[in-house]
């Protein structure tokens, strides 16, 4: 009830994501201190609904006048009546009870990772169909595999960190977010990555469609709608409605080289974790547990079997016996050895396929990307305090940086430095530019985002009380 005093909520709130979903925009200072307010409503709306309280005492709490945490509704009575701020904490108070009686509060790690593992369950025996659904799947596998890291669903990771992990592109990456996992609310992106930040991510469990979910461009569409039961339509096992995989195994093997688009792929993968978590399946019993169609199935059986990785029994299909050495053939080896490496076979199919090497050169194009954008970001960096403030007569006065061409040449000194020109030393608290501006270093330059955003928060809350 006393506000926003770290800037938690602050983050986020005067930006949002332009029209291209990918550069940032900022507010209206009107528009982001309502939605700096709105987070801080919510919030303590979800901790009352959280510990069983009701309408009636949110609203005693929000409208106090010694409460800095009910401001913005008590802005939203002030400006357009009472009736109007008591319909708006109603409609919050709807989505935070909603929201409490929806999720689970995890007091402990345990809890964390109980509620993980029936994640990673239920992924498990959902099917994934087509070539989009399985690449959706390892990039779900790569977040769940952060998310245990971090020891909850809530975690941090960049794409470029998503794809290494996953053995795809980006642009395969963005597509299958947009298309299947945050439309079906597996996965949701709360705040986009800036700086040398990654993006902060949240694990759902697929049950729950995303609200916010981006309308599908025209070649994802389809006329075509899938066999109706009540009919008799294609009784098949490709209509299966659950899976059968090992998401350990194919977490483990998904970022080598042999599992390229142009390798082994997707498909191998599927099968793989099928025939490790249930040995000895017959092809039908494949197209069920593997969600792989049946003429995918036969076709990436006969390469598998062709590299020596699958053995064929009469109708039924197994690993080899050392098919997956390092990571074990029964489920007690997998999950025994986390730190197992893949087979030393995978260096040879890779190379077969003509694939050695994808994911190294994955990695050196993200570091060179990595390393343009810091550079980018020093450079702007540099473009801090062009200004110092004075105290004259008791009052802070604000002098501007001189132009580049008003800095005479003496102040200029090797390194970026300038010269103080009373003692003809290096001046530790100021440095010049790129562009040949001052630049004025100071402590407060050294604050971390948070802090600034704590401090534009406060900033903005004290001036609008002297407005």
């Amino acid at each position: 009830m006393l506000g926003d005093l770290t800037g938690r909520y602050a983050t986020g709130s005067y930006s949002r994501l332009g029209s291209d979903h990918q550069s940032l925009v900022l507010r209206a200072d009107r528009q982001g201190a309502a939605e700096h307010g709105h987070r801080i409503t919510a919030a303590i709306a979800c901790h009352v609904a959280r510990a069983g309280g009701t309408v009636d005492q949110l609203t005693q709490l929000l409208l106090h006048p010694e409460h800095e945490g009910g401001r913005h509704a008590r802005n939203i009575a002030l400006r357009s009546g009472h009736p109007r701020a008591l319909d708006y904490i109603r409609r919050v108070w709807a989505s935070a009870s909603e929201a409490v009686s929806t999720t689970r509060a995890m007091g402990s790690r345990h809890d964390a990772y109980e509620v993980l593992a029936a994640l990673r369950d239920r992924i498990e025996t959902t099917p994934w169909r087509g070539e989009r659904g399985r690449n959706a799947l390892r990039v779900l596998r790569a977040h769940l595999t952060f998310a245990e890291m971090a020891g909850g669903p809530l975690h941090y990771a960049s794409e470029r960190q998503t794809a290494e992990e996953a053995g795809i592109s980006r642009t395969t990456l963005r597509a299958v977010y947009e298309t299947v996992l945050n439309p079906q609310g597996w996965l949701r992106r709360l705040r986009t990555g800036h700086g040398r930040e990654g993006s902060t991510w949240y694990l759902g469990d697929g049950s729950a469609p995303s609200h916010d979910a981006p309308a599908l461009p025209s070649r994802f569409r389809t006329t075509q709608f899938p066999p109706d039961p009540a009919l008799e339509e294609w009784t098949t096992p490709e209509t299966a409605t659950t899976a059968d995989i090992d998401s350990i195994v194919l977490g483990r093997l998904m970022g080598h080289d042999a599992f390229a688009r142009h390798g082994l792929g997707s498909a191998a993968l599927m099968l793989i974790s099928a025939l490790h978590q249930r040995p000895d399946q017959t092809v039908s019993e494949l197209v069920g547990t593997s969600s792989v169609s049946r003429a995918t199935t036969y076709r990436t059986l006969q390469h598998l079997a062709d590299h020596g990785l699958v053995h064929h029994t009469g109708e039924t299909w197994s690993l080899a016996p050392r098919a997956l050495e390092g990571i074990g053939n029964s489920r007690t080896e997998a999950d025994a050895g986390p730190e197992a490496a893949p087979a030393q076979g995978w260096d040879e199919v890779a190379e077969q396929h003509g694939t050695t090497g994808v994911a190294s050169r994955r990695k050196a194009l993200h570091a060179a990307q990595r390393a343009a954008y810091r550079e980018a970001l020093d450079h702007l960096a540099e473009h801090r305090s062009r200004a110092v403030v004075i105290v004259r007569d008791g009052r802070q006065v604000l002098v501007p940086a001189p132009r580049p061409d008003e800095i005479p040449p003496t102040w200029h000194a090797p390194g970026g430095c300038v010269l103080d020109p009373a003692t003809g030393r290096p001046a530790a608290d100021w440095r010049i530019a790129t562009d040949g501006r001052l630049i004025l270093i100071t402590p407060s330059d050294q604050r971390s985002y948070d802090e600034l955003a704590a401090a534009h928060a406060e900033a903005l809350s004290e001036w609008n009380c002297a407005a």
